[in-house]
């Protein structure tokens, strides 16, 4: 195990084009980090240079507290699973498994008891004979993962390793996953788009967008703490209500106004001037039905799910989604109230996108 440190790393590619900007991230010696943001963010472009993959243009990278700037990817004993799997179609599960530790020159004898332990850990000793055509999709997965526990790593780096596979077989997978590293408690960055994935997997989140960090923390410090819109509306899924509207203090504890006259609370913890434009923050789950008082919206589409109802509604000509954990009686073109719980609202500055505390 090792610790990692990147700092003040950035990638500028010849075109110009700069990937990854000044990124400053520790990983602790057995933590489990997830890199995630959209498509273009730069977060395998991180990954990859951690595994030397990719040359860095500025700062330095630190493997256990070593400069591995000018290290090959071989010498760093840093091991990565990809999303495409990269089996050898002609070799069996157990010559896919210790390819690696062949090509270094290990004995029959070690090759095969690193293999039959790594297929015991993942649960793949019935299948060391069979090639991966004959494979599901989780199955190579595992595969990928057992060539990359053999050779005892450092550092375990996931480069999307669950995208070529189905909504279930991810949810087992992501669990599989997260049962491995608590047994290894090796050092492991993972790279994903999928928030659930992040949330649910890692130790502390960073969250990326167009090559910097927007924030980094534990799950629920982001879920509840979002610093801005972006992260706001990236962390949770369905993803949070943003409404438009102005401050107006009058005095007293504060409302914000929506067009239309209809107001709410400020957020409990949230401060604003008199007339700031800001966005008002409601999480669906926490976006409740009310009988008056509330923001009066139009629903559009009701979708039960049988443990709780999602309902997609309209006001202001803005769509606001609200999660309820139970069942309604709701109906498509109904007209209902929505109140946000105040103690987990969110206010947000409209030109910054900056999270508003008192």
């Amino acid at each position: 195990m090792a610790r990692i440190s990147l700092e003040n790393v950035s990638k500028t590619y010849p075109d110009g084009h700069r990937a990854v900007h000044s990124l400053n991230l520790a990983v602790d010696d057995g933590e489990f980090i997830v890199l995630v943001g959209p498509s273009g963010c730069g977060k395998s472009t991180a990954l990859r240079m951690v595994a030397g993959l990719e040359d860095i243009s500025e700062g330095q990278i630190l493997v256990g507290g070593a400069v591995a700037n000018e290290v090959s990817p071989r010498d760093r004993n840093i091991a990565m699973v990809f999303q495409s799997y990269a089996l050898y179609p002609h070799l069996t599960v157990a010559e896919n498994i210790g390819f690696g530790l062949k090509v270094r020159g290990a004995t029959k004898a070690t090759i095969a008891e690193k293999v039959k332990a790594a297929a015991q850990t993942l649960e793949l000793s019935e299948y060391l004979g069979r090639k991966p055509a004959q494979l599901s999709g989780g199955q190579r997965q595992r595969v990928a993962m057992g060539r990359a526990i053999v050779r005892d790593p450092k550092v375990f780096l996931f480069d999307e390793p669950l995208s070529n596979l189905d909504a279930k077989l991810r949810v087992q997978m992501r669990t599989e996953i997260k049962e491995l590293h608590q047994r290894l408690l090796t050092t492991s960055i993972y790279v994903t788009h999928d928030q659930i994935e992040a949330m649910t997997m890692a130790d502390k989140i960073v969250v990326m967008r167009d090559g910097m960090v927007e924030q980094i923390g534990d799950p629920l410090s982001l879920y509840d703490r979002p610093n801005n819109t972006f992260v706001a509306g990236f962390i949770g899924s369905p993803a949070m209500n943003l409404v438009p509207g102005t401050v107006r203090l009058n005095g007293g504890g504060g409302r914000v106004e929506f067009d239309g006259g209809a107001t709410l609370p400020v957020p409990l913890g949230a401060r604003a001037a008199d007339g700031q434009p800001v966005l008002y923050g409601i999480r669906p789950e926490h976006c409740l039905l009310a009988d008056a008082a509330g923001l009066p919206a139009e629903v559009v589409v009701v979708e039960p799910t049988g443990a709780d109802t999602q309902l997609y509604c309209r006001f202001n000509r803005q769509e606001i989604t609200s999660l309820i954990r139970d069942r309604v009686t709701c109906r498509a073109g109904d007209r209902i109230s929505l109140k946000p719980d105040l103690a987990r609202a969110h206010l947000f500055d409209s030109t910054s996108g900056a999270r508003l505390v008192a």
